[in-house]
Order: structure tokens, then C-alpha cells, then sequence
């Protein structure tokens, strides 16, 4: 159950191969951005419907994309005069990080608890200094209670639980993160056997069994650890030896786990133990346990890396969950991208009426066919904002051509206009007064991918599918 274009497109098996495009920009929208997956195969879609009633006119696709060109390039102008750049204010950067993931999170299914789930991604994006790397940013999903009681928890949490008779809490932890097989060793040749004579001679290969598996613990705990994570599992003999050691055991951390952990903790992920000295630990100040709902989960606070945090999800069932993942990623997406390209524009079909208004001032100066082109170009993008009033069942003939009339004015006085839907009065409103706000990059990857992609169908003749291998 979803509403994200992208994960709606990757779901649907398509044949055509201009399907296949149109599928392929939104992935590369939702990798890139993480917001405005819809937007960009709308565009392009109406991009396509102009160019068919342009090459029904006979008109050659050659010069409809050089008019496209021409009106991308004065779109794309436009979109950066009117972007603002409030990154030297902090107080005004988060208000618009804040602003921005409103916006990306009104599409999606956590439309109603936006402002909480806003400031949770605004505070998770922020803790990253820069960084962008969002592995340090943890989600877990349990089911019970409301989507308001999600969380932000410091540090790095761990669906796992300790061993039995191990200490709940270890301070300053040096902390060895590994892959490696921690119960006895299997005889690899299919169909072998051991055969014995006496009872004596199976206790004698249990214990070089049990003796091997000493030496090897003793190794790890040679590292002089507080704490052993392993990716596979922890089988009750090494179990007691590392209880006995004090000596604190994690198993079946699975490899997301384990991954992130050695990038949040500074370690690395080993597998033989033969050399210490070449083995980095990693480290954290605390590792306790703490309590969701009725799971026990481990929390490693205090990380050597300073940025990591997770959230933990809360919601009634788990396809809630998964889309609550899915839409929060897409915030946290284009939030650290925002981070890096800290330009901002006004979101509503703002910026799509004002970038068609720009076309539209430079097409009396185009001669020849190229000018029907720019023209189609700029009706595309006033689809946008029409196809935004329509899904709020709002009358789009009507207010489009309000905001049309409106950004025109505001054009001939020379300044920037900032009108755009405010689709919960149903009527054109300020966008900036407003608060909706979009990512500089994610407008313009919307239209720079849309505009290639349609140009890139329009340029295919026909289509040649080689013929089914004759079954005998």
C-alpha cells in the first residue's frame, strides 16, 4: 500500500520500451533526490502528448527538440533567479529544511503527523554535520501504538539481544565486529562418516571440538574487548567462555547491522583473529538496553563517528510501517541534499508556472517552428500545477488561469512571483507566507530528466523486437 511514484513504477511489469524510460527517471529521481518521482514522469508524459499533436502537424521531431533545448535552457534560468540561498542564517536554514520536508511529506501516506516527522528528519539530517551519509541514520520499524510515537533515539540501536547471564550495561566499550562461524566445525564431504569403537573416542572428539573452540575465543578475547558482535550465530559454549571473560556477545546481527555499526563505531568487520595488532576495534561510550513497546533492544551511545542516530517507527500494522519507512526515507533523501545544495524555491506549482511564464516572455522572439515547440513546452509544465488541482478537487481551469494572470502581472512589474496553489483554502495563496518549500536540486533534476527523457522517446523511429525462437 503506497502513494510513492517510484516504488509504484518499479512494481508494475512493463513491455514497452518508452515505459521502461519513463520507469527508469523516476528510480533515478528517487536515487539521486528522493522527492518529485511523480513529477518528473508527469512532465515527461505531457511532454510527449504535446509532441504528438506537434508531429501530427508535421512537424519534424528535430525541430521540436531544439525548441524543447531552447525552452529548457531559459526554464532552467529562471528557476535559479528565483531560488534563495538562506544557508548563512542558521535559524532561517532549518526553518526551510523544516518547510521542505513538510512538503515532501504531504504526497505521502504521514501527511497527517507531518510536522512531527518533519522535525524528526530535520534533526536526524542535521546531527550528519554535512556529511550525507545516510548509514548512519538507523530506522526500525514496531508495530503497537500511534505513528505520533515515533522517536528519535542518540546513537546506534541494535534489534538484537544480549547473552544470557551478560552485563546490561558496559561503558567505554571496545567493541570487535566479525563474520565468522562461532559453533563446531562440519565435516564438508557429503555422505562422510566417523566411525568409532567406544564410547570414550566420541568424548575425545568432543572435547578437541570444544578445545578448538577455546583457542579460537581466546584469541578474540585476546584483542582486550568489551564487547563481541558476530554476524552468524553465537552457540552456547563460546556463549559461556565470553560470559566467563566478562566479556559481553551480540549474535546473528545481520550484515545491514553489522555494516553500519563498523561505520558508526569506527571499526572493521574481521574474520580471523591471528593478528590483533592489525584489527581496528571500534568504540562507543555506553551500550545499555532499552525498552520499545515490550521488545528489548540494544543502544550504543556515544559512537566514535558523533553522527549516528535512529528512528524508531511506531504504527498500527506493518504495511503502515513500510510506508512510513519508505516516505521518511524520501525526506531524509532530499534533505541531505538540500544540506550540500542549500538553494530553496517555492513549491504549489509555483515555480512550474513561473518557469512557463519565462518561455513564454522569449517566444515572440523565436522565429520558425522551434517557437511551437517552446510553447508546447510551456503548456507542459502549466500541467503540473492543473494536475495538482485536480487531485484536490479543486476547479483547476479556474485557478490556473488566476495564477497564470497573477505571475504575468508580476512579470511586467519586473519582480519574482511567489503565488502558487494553496490547495487547503482552495485558492492561490503566497507560497513563501505559506511555508511550502522545495529543494533547489530536486526541481531542477525534475525538469532536466523529464526534458531528456522525452527527448530521447521522441527520437526513436520504430521499434524492431526480434521474433520468438520457434518452439519444436
Amino acid at each position: 500500500i503506497t502513494n510513492d511514484g517510484a516504488t509504484i513504477l518499479r512494481s508494475v511489469p512493463v513491455e514497452n520500451p518508452a515505459a521502461k524510460v519513463l520507469v527508469d527517471i523516476a528510480r533515478i529521481q528517487d536515487d539521486t533526490v528522493g522527492d518529485g518521482t511523480t513529477s518528473v514522469t508527469v512532465l515527461c508524459g505531457e511532454l510527449l502528448r504535446e509532441a504528438e499533436f506537434l508531429v501530427n502537424q508535421s512537424i519534424h521531431p528535430m525541430t521540436i527538440m531544439a525548441g524543447w533545448r531552447q525552452a529548457a535552457q531559459i526554464a532552467r534560468t529562471a528557476l535559479e533567479k528565483a531560488a534563495v540561498d538562506n544557508s548563512a542564517d542558521e535559524a532561517k536554514f532549518k526553518e526551510d529544511l523544516l518547510n521542505i520536508a513538510r512538503t515532501t511529506l504531504s504526497s505521502k501516506l504521514l501527511n497527517v503527523e507531518k510536522d512531527h516527522f518533519a522535525a524528526l528528519a530535520v534533526d536526524a539530517v542535521l546531527r550528519l554535520r554535512g556529511s550525507g551519509n545516510l548509514d548512519h541514520i538507523q530506522m526500525i520499524k514496531k508495530p503497537g501504538e500511534s505513528l505520533k510515537d515515533s522517536f528519535l533515539e542518540e546513537g546506534f540501536v541494535l534489534d538484537k539481544s544480549f547473552g544470557v547471564g551478560q552485563p546490561k550495561r558496559i561503558e567505554n566499550a571496545k567493541i570487535l565486529i566479525a563474520n565468522t562461524p562461532m559453533d563446531t566445525d562440519k565435516i564438508k564431504i557429503y555422505g562422510s562418516r566417523v566411525r568409532v569403537d567406544s564410547m570414550m573416542k566420541v568424548a575425545e572428539i568432543e572435547e578437541a571440538e570444544k578445545d578448538k573452540m577455546r583457542q579460537k575465543c581466546g584469541k578474540i578475547i585476546d584483542h582486550g574487548i568489551t564487547c563481541f558482535i558476530n554476524r552468524q550465530l553465537i552457540y552456547n559454549f563460546p556463549e559461556q567462555i565470553f560470559t566467563e571473560a566478562g566479556v559481553l556477545s551480540i549474535e546473528h546481527a545481520d550484515f545491514d547491522g553489522i555494516e553500519r555499526l563498523a561505520a558508526v563505531t569506527g571499526g572493521e568487520i574481521a574474520s580471523t583473529f591471528d593478528k590483533p595488532e592489525l584489527v581496528s576495534l571500534g568504540e562507543c561510550g555506553l551500550i545499555d538496553e532499552i525498552m520499545v513497546g515490550e521488545d528489548k533492544l540494544i543502544r550504543f551511545s556515544g559512537c566514535k563517528s558523533g553522527t549516528a542516530c535512529t528512528v524508531i517507527l511506531r504504527g498500527a500494522s506493518s504495511h503502515l510501517l513500510d510506508e512510513a519507512e519508505r516516505s521518511l526515507h524520501d525526506a531524509l533523501c532530499v534533505l541531505t541534499e538540500t544540506v550540500k545544495e542549500t538553494r530553496v524555491v517555492c513549491g504549489g506549482g509555483c515555480m512550474e508556472m513561473l518557469m512557463a511564464a519565462a518561455i513564454e516572455k522569449e517566444i515572440p522572439g523565436v522565429s520558425g517552428k522551434a517557437a511551437l515547440a517552446m510553447e508546447a513546452f510551456a503548456r507542459a509544465l502549466r500541467q503540473l500545477p492543473t494536475i495538482i488541482a485536480d487531485n484536490a478537487g479543486l476547479d483547476s481551469s479556474e485557478l490556473v488561469t488566476q495564477l497564470r494572470a497573477q505571475h504575468a502581472t508580476q512579470q511586467k512589474e519586473g519582480g519574482s512571483c511567489t503565488q502558487g496553489l494553496d490547495v487547503v483554502a482552495g485558492t492561490v495563496g503566497d507560497m513563501q507566507a505559506l511555508g511550502i518549500r522545495e529543494s533547489y536540486k530536486s526541481k531542477l533534476q525534475v525538469l532536466v530528466s523529464a526534458a531528456e527523457a522525452a527527448e530521447m522517446i521522441l527520437r526513436v523511429d520504430d521499434i524492431i523486437k526480434c521474433a520468438p525462437r520457434q518452439r519444436e
